[in-house]
């Protein structure tokens, strides 16, 4: 088994949202690139306060509504996702197309695996569309353990 990359999930996930952010005509701040770089330090989740605490270092004068509209901006650009069901924020791998997702959580290493799970969605599309229903937002998020947790557990 190969060691994972993870500095070059970082790169990849800055050059694209640098990217994307020039395309799309908006800017791409240092306190935006720094907050979606810690949201990607690892592939787990992380929390608003959580990131505050750590961006102090990187800028003093930083508060909750600093990091809030800097998620909102991640958020509406499409580079992260948030995970209703722990409040917190993961960077999203494919940004450059809006998409509907599954988030696969895990409890013990708190890995979050995002899925494009194109069943799954086309038959909530359905479901919804025949409860002439109008989503404003469809993700789906489930917990447990990872094929690695759920191995150390077997």
């Amino acid at each position: 088994m190969t060691a994972h990359d993870h500095q070059g999930c970082i790169n990849t996930a800055l050059a694209v949202a640098e990217r994307l952010c020039d395309e799309r005509g908006v800017r791409f701040t240092p306190l935006r690139r720094r907050v979606l770089e810690l949201i990607w330090s690892n592939h787990e989740s992380v929390k608003a306060y959580d990131l505050l605490d750590t961006l102090k270092g990187f800028d003093k004068s930083a508060k909750p509504a600093t990091v809030y509209r800097t998620l909102d901006f991640l958020l509406e650009q499409g580079l992260i996702h948030r995970i209703e069901s722990l409040n917190a924020f993961v960077g999203c791998q494919h940004p450059e197309r809006r998409h509907e997702l599954l988030l696969l959580i895990c409890e013990r290493c708190h890995n979050v695996d995002e899925r494009p799970a194109l069943e799954l969605i086309d038959a909530a599309t359905r479901e919804i569309r025949n409860a002439h229903f109008l989503p404003q937002h469809q993700s789906y998020e489930v917990r447990g353990l990872c094929a690695s947790c759920a191995e150390l557990s077997g």
